[in-house]
C-alpha cells in the first residue's frame, strides 16, 4: 500500500466516483486513499488457489467467491479495502450489482512484506466493526504458515495457526483442504 501525501478529507463518494475511472486500484480508509502496488507471483498463485477451491465448494450453494477485484465496505469503520478473497453468502450481496459488498463472511489476506503489520493491525480492526465476519485468514507467502482469526460464540476473535503437512479449515464456508493444495505451485517452496 502506498500512502497519498495529499491530507485533505475524500468522501467516500468522490473515492468511488474516482475508482471507477482509475487504471490502478486504491484502498479508502477514513477519507484517505491508498494507492495498491501489484502483487508478487507467489500471492497471485495462493490467490488463485484458494479462489478456485472454495468456488468448487462453494458451487451449488447462494454463496459468492470473490477476488482481489472486489470492495468490501465498512461503513462503521468508514473504509474500503480490496481483500484477496472474500465470500459472502448474504442476499444483499449477492443479487446486488455495486461494486462492493457489505456482509462477508470470509476475508483473506495473502500477506506482502509491505502490508503485513497493516493487515494484522489496523486492517484487522477495521475488518472486526463488520457485523457479518466470521473468518479472518492470513496467508504467508514466503513459508507454509496460515494463521486463521475466527469469532466464537462469546464474540471473541480465537487464532489458530496451521503448517506444513496440516489441513485447514474455514468453519465459516464449511471447507477444509490440506494446506499443500493451497500453496501448490507457489515458487520458492518445498511442500
Amino acid at each position: 500500500m502506498f500512502v497519498s501525501k495529499n491530507n485533505f478529507y475524500i468522501s467516500p463518494e468522490e473515492y468511488l466516483e474516482g475508482e471507477r475511472v482509475s487504471p490502478i486500484k486504491h484502498e479508502y480508509r477514513r477519507g484517505h486513499v491508498y494507492a495498491m502496488t501489484g502483487a508478487k507471483k507467489p500471492h497471485i498463485v495462493i490467490s488463485v488457489n484458494l479462489a478456485s477451491l472454495l468456488n468448487n465448494h462453494l458451487r451449488e450453494s447462494s454463496c459468492l467467491v470473490l477476488s482481489s477485484d472486489i470492495k468490501v465496505r465498512l461503513e462503521e469503520a468508514n473504509c474500503y479495502y480490496y481483500p484477496d478473497v472474500a465470500v459472502t453468502c448474504d442476499e444483499r450481496d449477492t443479487s446486488s450489482t455495486e461494486d462492493f459488498i457489505l456482509y462477508p463472511s470470509l476475508i483473506i489476506e495473502v500477506l506482502s512484506p509491505s502490508t503485513a503489520s497493516f493487515d494484522r493491525g489496523d486492517k484487522f480492526v477495521d475488518y472486526q466493526t463488520s457485523p457479518s465476519l466470521q473468518e479472518y485468514v492470513l496467508i504467508t507467502q514466503s513459508e507454509i504458515k496460515i494463521e486463521c482469526f475466527r469469532l466464537n460464540e462469546s464474540g471473541n476473535w480465537v487464532s489458530q495457526t496451521y503448517g506444513q503437512g496440516d489441513r485447514v479449515e474455514f468453519v465459516s464456508a464449511n471447507f477444509s483442504c490440506p494446506i499443500s493444495e493451497i500453496y501448490e505451485k507457489v515458487p520458492g517452496l518445498i511442500l
